[in-house]
């Protein structure tokens, strides 16, 4: 081959191997575990992630604790306070003993591992998987939580959790609350699904009953919930129904009620496709996609 044919070959191979050179980092090329390979791609995967990594979710816990519990003070004060909604409220509370009530689940308690855990399964949430977590009584402590909790049972105000874990599971909830370091006066204490209310008969998953013997025995200061339904009776789980619910107490968010963060799960999910479990996932994805504001 002649001399100068070789060099302008040698120069045209220079020239093209410094163009294929990537103008940014170079990157690795991806070792993904073989578990993992076969999972399709998960909705819930940032909001998981979120809730685990960012330190602006820890913070936001902090945030809403650390406010409640400078205001819980006055709140005692006052012997006009009152904390449940009109359709839970007794007759008279004024000379009652004070409370606060907090949702478990994703209020005290974080399962955020559960939630992992079906991410990288590609499953969906199930009652059977949910019990075997529950029993393992390893959910933490959300930020927080354990504070003012304890900084309300330091001043003789009664902690009272209500939560949809099924009846079943009521002790493991309470050693799992205990463990987490969250004070439980007693079994009295903790409201679970399918607690008994005379007088009043409870609709589904609906919390009213068990507010409203909260309200028998206590004047409620302050609730805490990541779900509206955690604060009030939702008659109509629908966007429009959401928001109609809430509006008579949107003065009370942030001094009576402290809703915190939930993007993983809850009742604003089923409200977008008619609250129809039975829709195959692709079904209830489209709804999803339907429901999203764009240009």
């Amino acid at each position: 081959m002649p001399l100068r044919f070789s060099a302008i070959l040698l120069a045209f191979a220079l020239l093209s191997g410094c163009a294929a050179v990537p103008s940014g980092p170079v990157v690795a090329p991806r070792t993904a575990a073989a578990p993992l390979a076969a999972v399709a791609a998960n909705d819930n995967l940032n909001a998981v992630l979120w809730t685990q990594t960012a330190i602006e979710h820890d913070l936001i816990y902090l945030q809403t604790y650390r406010d409640a519990q400078s205001r819980l003070l006055a709140a005692l004060k006052d012997p006009h306070w009152n904390a449940l909604a009109a359709d839970d409220r007794a007759p008279s509370s004024r000379r009652l003993k004070p409370a606060v009530v907090l949702d478990v689940d994703e209020t005290v308690l974080d399962n955020s591992p559960y939630q992992a855990g079906l991410v990288r399964s590609g499953g969906e949430f199930n009652e059977a998987d949910w019990a075997a977590w529950c029993k393992e009584e390893r959910a933490r402590a959300l930020p927080g939580a354990v504070e003012f909790t304890r900084f309300a049972a330091s001043h003789g105000i009664a902690v009272i959790y209500i939560s949809n874990r099924a009846k079943d599971l009521d002790q493991v909830t309470l050693a799992n609350l205990r463990k987490a370091g969250l004070p439980v006066s007693g079994p009295e204490a903790f409201l679970g699904l399918g607690t008994f209310v005379e007088g009043c008969e409870q609709v589904g998953t609906e919390k009213g009953c068990r507010r409203q013997r909260v309200a028998r025995a206590y004047r409620v200061l302050m609730q805490f919930g990541d779900q509206i339904g955690d604060f009030v009776t939702v008659t109509a789980n629908t966007r429009d129904g959401r928001r109609k619910a809430m509006a008579p107490y949107l003065d009370w968010i942030g001094t009576r009620w402290f809703v915190l963060p939930n993007a993983a799960y809850g009742s604003w999910e089923p409200a977008l496709f008619g609250n129809d479990w039975s829709a195959t996932p692709e079904h209830r994805r489209r709804q999803k996609i339907n429901a999203l504001r764009y240009p």
